[in-house]
């Protein structure tokens, strides 16, 4: 694992320190989507240059999407004198919507076209070169140095434009230099590792450390730890669960903004709101159980994965032992499922050598047992339903009332009520 994980999870840690600087000057400027516009402009030359016939990881592609991507900088550093008459964000959105039309129709005339915007989507992070972080890093090294050189002129303009103008800086080069240096970074970055996931890298770790930390350094140090430790947990959960590298490291971001969002939440309810929150989703719980019980209920399916006899009490005795019988072959074909698999993977990655006919019987009996272990999940599905109609009025209505008795009794005794009816003096 550390040899195949090394050197995507030193890209993520080049691509963070970049990324998390420019992600605090995208926020400061209110332009959230001048990455993805960037990099869909940046995807159109690469698609230019795909049908005037160079290869998608050639030298020559890459400089058609600088030119495209440094030609959309300049648009919006354009765009920014105009704020008074059209938002620069609408800018923005205009530009990927057209970028991205165009794109679309132009792959529609090259051959594999779906494969290259899979490929421009979730990126190559994990087969990823060591030549490739080494170019990335001196790349964004000199940028780094030369925006550490204009700091103070940078920070101003994104940060206090007005302020800046009236200190006499040109606001138009400031944004040139800015936007620029950006386009070559979205390029560079997108080569590898993907337009979602260079968006997660620039807005992700720059939004949660605007929550943490006031002044720009703090915030700038936080962005390059969450960045990096996220990035590892991305990496770990794709290689524990064999998912797709990229979009793992995604929904990594994804989770970390989701529970830092619910526990600022959570800090400004005071317990009698939170009481009435919790009661009025026990209340919608027992509602939806009682009226639809087939339909998906993920609360009670994660209560009986934990207690399964509140699912085995509503079921007969022939169907508790269907049951525990398809519960158990489920277990035996997933053990069965993930030796296989690693032995698979392990041939694809040339650790194990197989010959052809052997390796497509493998490919063969994994689709094969994919469909015997959906079929067992089908029963299971079968017999959850019979639970579910006898569940409804058992546990549906007892939940129901509960729930929305509770919840009427703290609406009740809150203060803003309990004031409208005290009877004035």
């Amino acid at each position: 694992m550390t040899e195949l994980l090394f050197w995507p999870l030193v890209a993520g840690l080049v691509l963070t320190l970049i990324h998390a600087w420019f992600g605090l000057h995208v926020l400061a400027r209110g332009v959230v989507f001048v990455d993805l516009s960037l990099a869909q402009v940046a995807a159109l030359g690469l698609t230019v240059a795909i049908l005037a016939g160079h290869g998608v990881e050639s030298e020559a592609a890459y400089w058609y999407a600088l030119a495209f991507a440094l030609g959309g900088a300049v648009l919006f550093a354009l765009a920014r004198g105009y704020e008074s008459s059209i938002q620069q964000e609408a800018i923005i959105g205009i530009v990927y919507a057209v970028s991205a039309s165009l794109g679309v129709i132009a792959l529609d005339r090259a051959p594999q076209g779906a494969e290259h915007i899979k490929q421009l989507l979730i990126g190559s992070i994990l087969t990823v070169t060591p030549q490739e972080v080494a170019a990335l890093a001196a790349l964004y090294f000199c940028i780094g140095v030369a925006h550490f050189a204009v700091r103070r002129a940078l920070v101003d303009v994104s940060f206090d434009p007005q302020q800046a103008a009236a200190q006499g800086r040109r606001l138009f080069l400031w944004d040139v230099v800015f936007y620029g240096s950006f386009a070559l970074v979205v390029t560079s970055s997108v080569r590898v590792a993907g337009v979602l996931l260079v968006f997660a890298y620039l807005i992700v770790p720059a939004a949660l450390a605007g929550l943490f930390a006031p002044d720009l350094l703090r915030r700038l140090l936080i962005a390059w730890g969450l960045g990096i430790a996220l990035t590892a947990a991305g990496l770990y959960a794709s290689w524990t669960w064999d998912l797709p590298t990229g979009p793992a490291i995604v929904s990594a971001f994804g989770v970390a903004m989701t529970l830092v969002g619910l526990a600022f939440a959570f800090k400004r309810f005071s317990f009698r709101t939170l009481g009435e929150l919790m009661l009025a989703a026990i209340a919608v719980a027992g509602l939806l159980l009682l009226a639809f019980p087939r339909m998906d209920q993920p609360w009670l399916d994660a209560v009986e994965s934990v207690a399964p006899p509140i699912q085995t009490a509503f079921l007969t005795q022939f169907e508790r032992v269907t049951r525990t019988e398809m519960i158990e072959s489920i277990e035996r074909g997933k053990i069965e499922l993930a030796r296989l698999r690693e032995l698979e993977q392990n041939v694809r990655w040339g650790k194990e050598r197989m010959d052809p006919e052997k390796a497509e019987r493998l490919r063969q009996y994994l689709a094969g047992r994919g469909e015997i272990s959906a079929g067992e999940q089908l029963v299971l599905r079968h017999l959850r339903d019979k639970a579910r109609d006898r569940q409804r009025l058992m546990l549906g209505l007892p939940l129901l009332l509960i729930g929305a008795g509770g919840f009427y009794f703290l609406w009740r005794k809150s203060p803003m009520q309990t004031k409208q009816r005290r009877p004035e003096n």
